[in-house]
């Protein structure tokens, strides 16, 4: 499956925003700490959820899917997450914290997703085994056991978006008090956080660098709405503003959204902020920006893919400078076809501006990569052939459909 952009179409409009995937996922994950139902609404069709659904459902869980809606119930019945789905998405190793918890034991394949750089888990299993579990390594797999975790002081040696839900996850049915130091900041920890006290769970401090959980002995069911996603609000925000457009952006939290507005605004692009939405609009030239990723409140390593196309038709050069993974260029070689020029010096990446890209075949190789190639195609002179839509499926819901309702011109075959 291919998309084919026709390029040189200003959008303009409006566009809602999904719930945030990077929220959902690990709320998901954590449903599993109780045999209650748990509803959560305004579910976005992305294929990750689908494939932590599919997860759950072989652990045991009851799931049911109902006009945007699911609806998990029912015992765990198996600790052992299935290597062929886990492998698909990195989000599955949220699950071990919960299934730890609620089971006492878990064993998980190390997990897959985007090639971005080496993510590894020691963060994760050094917490884990600061709160009593037993770790051991068996054919590929990880195995943690530990029949009643007990709560204790963690420090993070970085403050890892994954292990602090993990961790979250595991000390809140453990004995006694846990406190996460150097702990991630990031809007969906705090999401996480809230849902797992709306369940009954006593965890506070979330979104500062220190979180306490109190352990409890149970939690119950929830009814609950994850926050919107702020990656896919930012996405739209580049793309409108790269094609010289103007554009509402529904259904967001404008204070997630602060560092991707600085940037922009500091490019030329008006940035109008509301309670829930905001705008978007570009009629001048793109004044080229200096941008260094770093954890939340910082600039989203997220949003550098999407940002180097934007700047690649800046007048004047341009520096990204990744921190957060080591491997996250990889779509450069893409944009350099479309006739970008970028020159990649270590983990910085000088971009000169240029004065249009034109259309090429390029390839998504993560799902970030493939919004850029999307945002670089709707500047385009020409048409773009991007394939490796899975990725972008992977957290994008209806890209095209949305895309085209703002005057885009996208097709697939």
């Amino acid at each position: 499956m291919a998309m084919i952009i026709k390029g040189k179409k200003r959008l303009s409009g409006e566009v809602e925003i999904e719930s945030s995937k990077n929220a959902i996922l690990p709320i998901i994950a954590a449903s599993l700490l109780t045999d209650d139902e748990v509803r959560i609404r305004k579910v976005p069709n992305i294929k990750d959820v689908t494939t932590i659904m599919q997860i759950i459902k072989i652990l045991g869980k009851q799931v049911k899917e109902q006009e945007r809606q699911i609806i998990i119930s029912g015992k765990l019945m198996n600790h052992h997450p299935p290597y062929e789905l886990v492998r698909q998405m990195r989000a599955s190793i949220l699950l071990m914290g919960s299934i730890l918890s609620r089971e006492g034991k878990v064993r998980i394949s190390l997990p897959g997703g985007c090639a971005i750089g080496n993510r590894p888990i020691d963060l994760h299993l050094k917490g884990f085994h600061g709160l009593g579990a037993n770790i051991n390594f068996d054919n590929g797999d990880v195995i943690a056991k530990g029949r009643r975790l007990k709560g204790n002081h963690i420090y993070l040696d970085y403050p890892s978006v994954g292990a602090t839900e993990n961790l979250i996850m595991a000390a809140v049915l453990a004995q006694g008090d846990s406190y996460i130091e150097n702990a991630a900041l990031e809007p969906e920890i705090q999401d996480l956080a809230n849902f797992i006290n709306s369940m009954g769970g006593k965890v506070t401090g979330a979104g500062t660098n220190v979180i306490q959980i109190q352990g409890v002995s149970e939690l119950h069911g929830s009814d609950y709405t994850p926050i919107p996603d702020r990656i896919e609000a930012g996405t739209y925000m580049l793309a409108v503003a790269a094609t010289g457009g103007q554009a509402v952006i529904k259904n967001i939290i404008p204070e997630h959204l602060k560092a991707v507005s600085a940037k922009l605004e500091e490019t030329g692009v008006e940035i109008k902020e509301y309670d829930n939405h905001l705008t978007v609009k570009r009629d001048s030239y793109i004044k080229p920006v200096n941008i260094k990723t770093l954890p939340y409140p910082g600039f989203p390593t997220d949003m550098q893919a999407q940002f180097m196309s934007f700047l690649s038709c800046a007048r004047g050069s341009s520096i990204i400078s990744e921190s957060v993974f080591e491997n996250r260029y990889m779509h450069v070689q893409e944009l350099q076809r479309m006739g970008a020029e970028i020159k990649i010096e270590g983990r910085a990446a000088i971009i000169k501006g240029v004065k249009e890209l034109t259309g090429a075949q390029v390839k998504a190789s993560d799902l970030r990569a493939g919004a850029a190639l999307i945002i670089a195609g709707l500047t385009a002179d020409g048409s773009t052939i991007l394939t490796g839509m899975e990725h972008v499926e992977r957290g994008y819901e209806g890209i095209i459909t949305k895309l085209n309702a703002l005057g885009a011109n996208i097709t697939q075959n």
